[in-house]
């Protein structure tokens, strides 16, 4: 299990570990570190490798002057880009500065970051080494910087990050200035330091940081606090798997009852409920704001009933799928509310709480397990923010949704977030662009229903279903079907095959 850390956290463990070192022994082995990634990413004939480092003027620019100096060692043919603070530099990095120097590697002459450009430009690399601004970025990269992060960018050969790529922010994912203002290296991996980062798997963090590796650089266990975030990991919910007894019956695997199907709306019910089914559980009923079809021809073990003669009480409760903004849908969610089961509320249902205060301490108020499913837009309006401010902090946005809800909360989008009503953070590595299609969210819900009903807690079922959902869209891209054009219906097989590779790897 990967815990995460915050920048605040990162830098006390790293001022605790210095207190306990030699001067600069955090740097040394941070190039160490870099240099050894680096050597993974080149090809055996290394005297013929040719190494861009791009060295910042702060610590990690330390960082990349150590990694730099290892690397010319080794026989790499190494060209450092030099930024130098403009303020005194710390003694460690001055100190890094002189092992660079007294190496094989080179350093271009250039007297501002126009210059190098050109440089960037000028060699067929084999590999670029990202050294320019670490966790401590505060702005926005602008001029030349900037424009060299983007010719950087353009490069076809990979880059190697140091702690973090240049401009995105390890503690949310987002790129330092947002979207329209703000740029950041996109590499190929992330060599991260000390410890892993939130930001590195959420949000933009996993376009620009590529695959991650952490180096602890040898820190003493004791010296890092106990983590209040972490990477989702069968670990943490295998506790929950069973494997079916033979003495068993659909009684024994619990009933699911999705709540939605407005008029026009059939579709995102029926995806919830044919889930939920698949997934394991027992009995399964898709209940119709609108009028009920007499059977799912696709699908015809599912019973289709009308919402309004439903007892909510009866099975655990997928509401929201199609459901509408109607009055009438309001008070079938306050229904739902008021009974004492088990809930996921995804979709409509959570667009009529942002509407209406009531129903948002209705909410708050219950006592049995709920899991919210929100996506960027429907969280904003449940927090009266913007879309954009959510995704500015996902982590936060998710803590603040659970606290206020009294639920577990499933942040929807690349590095899902979940956040326990003790603000605990998940955030999730399975799932790929293929999720990206109208109907994945209805199948999500279905599956988290699923496994409330056969018995998993509300936190461990909401961890399992989305590293399950995401598996199965890895599965199928992995098998040739997608990322482009995958269909929401096509992940429930999926979904299927990976609940029961599961069961026969952990189940007890």
């Amino acid at each position: 299990m990967t815990p995460l850390f915050t920048i605040a956290e990162l830098r006390a463990i790293e001022h605790a570990a210095a207190q306990r070192l030699p001067e600069g022994a955090l740097m040394q082995r941070a190039g160490q570190a870099g240099a050894n990634q680096a050597l993974d990413l080149l090809p055996f004939t290394i005297h013929r490798a040719q190494v861009l480092v791009l060295a910042g003027p702060g610590n990690n620019g330390g960082d990349a002057l150590e990694t730099a100096a290892h690397l010319g060692h080794a026989g790499a043919q190494v060209t450092v880009l030099h930024f130098p603070p403009a303020d005194a530099a710390a003694a460690e990095r001055i100190e890094a500065l002189r092992r660079a120097r007294s190496s094989p590697a080179r350093f271009a002459a250039i007297t501002e970051a126009a210059d190098a450009r050109a440089v960037v430009t000028g060699t067929a690399w084999t590999l670029m080494i990202d050294g320019l601004f670490g966790i401590g970025l505060a702005r926005p990269i602008t001029g030349d910087f900037a424009a060299l992060v983007a010719t950087v960018n353009e490069l076809a050969c990979p880059i190697l990050a140091l702690d973090v790529p240049s401009g995105l922010d390890s503690d949310t994912g987002a790129v330092v200035g947002g979207g329209k203002t703000g740029i950041a290296v996109r590499a190929t991996r992330t060599l991260t330091f000390i410890g892993d980062k939130p930001g590195l798997h959420t949000a933009e963090g996993r376009d620009h940081a590529g695959a991650v590796t952490v180096s602890n650089l040898d820190i003493d266990p004791e010296l890092f606090p106990a983590p209040r975030a972490r990477l989702n990991d069968v670990a943490l919910f295998a506790h929950c798997v069973r494997r079916r007894r033979h003495s068993s019956h659909k009684g024994s695997h619990g009933s699911v009852a999705v709540v939605g199907g407005a008029r026009g709306m059939a579709g995102a019910p029926i995806l919830a409920a044919r889930t939920a089914l698949t997934s394991g559980a027992g009995r399964v009923y898709a209940c119709f704001v609108g009028e009920p079809p007499a059977f799912d021809a696709a699908q015809p073990e599912l019973m289709c009933r009308s919402a309004q003669e439903y007892d909510f009480n009866s099975a655990v409760l997928v509401i929201g799928p199609g459901m509408g903004g109607s009055a009438s849908s309001a008070e079938m969610l306050a229904s739902a509310l008021h009974s004492q089961s088990a809930a996921v509320l995804d979709a409509d249902a959570l667009n009529l709480l942002a509407g209406s205060e009531a129903l948002r301490t209705q909410l708050a108020q219950r006592k049995a397990p709920c899991i919210l499913t929100p996506h960027p837009l429907e969280a904003a309006r449940l927090l009266g923010v913007t879309a954009a401010e959510i995704q500015a902090d996902r982590p936060s946005a998710a803590r603040m949704l659970a606290s206020r809800l009294a639920a577990t909360v499933v942040l929807k989008g690349s590095g899902t977030v979940l956040a326990a009503r003790n603000g605990e953070i998940v955030i999730n590595t399975t799932g790929n662009p293929a999720l990206a299609t109208a109907g994945t969210g209805d199948v999500l819900s279905g599956l988290c229903g699923s496994l409330l009903a056969q018995g998993w807690p509300e936190w461990e079922a909401a961890l399992a279903g989305v590293w399950l959902h995401g598996m199965a869209a890895d599965d199928l891209v992995t098998e040739g079907a997608g990322p482009i054009g995958l269909t929401a219906s096509e992940l429930i097989p999926a979904i299927r095959t990976a609940v029961n590779r599961l069961a026969a790897q952990h189940g007890s």
